[in-house]
């Protein structure tokens, strides 16, 4: 199938996903309703405002999560030559978690401070994992050992924090699930504009990733600085899932299960399984919200416990494809 062919059939997939999003939810309208407050009609203001406040809103935050999860997973597992790395693996989740709950701690009721901590605490955890990997040799293998051994330090500060201040552990839960419950426009400014930078400049890149992606030595030979260029690389995908993790918590396994869906879609070109990636992975999201506000309407189930259940068997698939191949 010609590349055009799979582009026009992943749009025609996320734009169907968009209008099922917008006009399905647990408050359910009909066509008539639908319109009438699409148009602004006398009589449908109820209307007006479940679309545009609380729909549209949730849709733009869940079309920037999939779009930038999904490109950092792209960007880390072809950096890493890891088909398990992901945005989680770099230790970024649990930087963002980290600073979460100290803003929460230091802060009590500082709601506005919550999105800028996240973000803040996942870009300079990479930073910091940049620094550690530079420092053991700065290959592949140092970094994701770098991502491990912060993770294993920020989770076991958050349960100590937790467990003397249980207060702080219903406040965090929500965090650490992930989730777009109660988003408004304002707080997306910033993370699309971030998102779509990202991007932007991972398909620019995209031919220097393919050459790194080959290995250091092969690299190196070509002209690639490859300290360098993978430190620019890691950063712009620790940039992108920090933009997402600023408002949407800590969502999970978007930057591992898209990747793969879209090697198998979109063949091994870098900049096609980028531009593919950022289609599959709002339309999971979608879709994934869309399940999670379905399913025990009018209650919800957060996007990130829906993503769970798709990653996590997800995971366990791959673990046991590479145990077979290393066998």
């Amino acid at each position: 199938m010609k590349y055009p062919i799979r582009y026009i059939i992943l749009s025609i997939l996320l734009l169907l996903s968009v209008m099922l999003s917008f006009s399905i939810g647990s408050a359910s309208l009909s066509a008539q309703e639908l319109l009438g407050g699409l148009c602004g009609q006398s009589g449908y203001e109820t209307e007006r405002l479940i679309l545009f406040s609380v729909r549209l809103p949730r849709l733009a935050a869940a079309l920037i999560a999939g779009v930038g999860l999904a490109v950092s997973g792209v960007l880390l597992q072809n950096i890493m030559g890891n088909a398990l790395a992901s945005p989680n693996t770099i230790g970024v989740n649990a930087g963002a978690g980290l600073a979460a709950i100290l803003s929460i701690a230091i802060f009590p009721g500082s709601v506005l401070l919550l999105p800028f901590a996240a973000f803040i605490g996942a870009f300079f955890t990479s930073l910091l994992i940049l620094a550690l990997s530079k420092k053991a040799g700065g290959g592949r293998a140092t970094v994701v050992l770098a991502g491990i051994a912060c993770t294993t330090f920020f989770q076991a500060i958050i349960s100590f924090l937790t467990a003397i201040d249980t207060d702080l552990l219903s406040q965090y839960s929500a965090f650490s699930v992930g989730g777009f419950r109660g988003i408004t426009a304002d707080r997306l400014l910033l993370p699309a504009l971030l998102v779509a930078l990202c991007l932007i400049a991972s398909l620019f890149l995209a031919n220097k990733l393919a050459i790194l992606s080959l290995g250091d030595f092969i690299a190196s030979s070509l002209g690639i600085r490859v300290g360098l260029m993978r430190t620019l690389l890691l950063l712009i995908a620790s940039m992108s899932a920090a933009a997402v993790i600023s408002y949407a918590g800590l969502l999970g396994f978007v930057g591992l299960v898209v990747p793969h869906i879209t090697r198998r879609m979109m063949g091994a070109g870098i900049r096609h399984q980028l531009a593919g990636s950022a289609l599959i992975g709002a339309t999971l999201v979608l879709l994934s919200d869309l399940a999670g506000r379905l399913i025990f309407a009018p209650s919800e189930i957060s996007v990130g416990i829906v993503m769970a259940f798709i990653g996590a068997p997800f995971f366990f698939v791959l673990l046991m494809k590479r145990r077979s191949y290393d066998a």
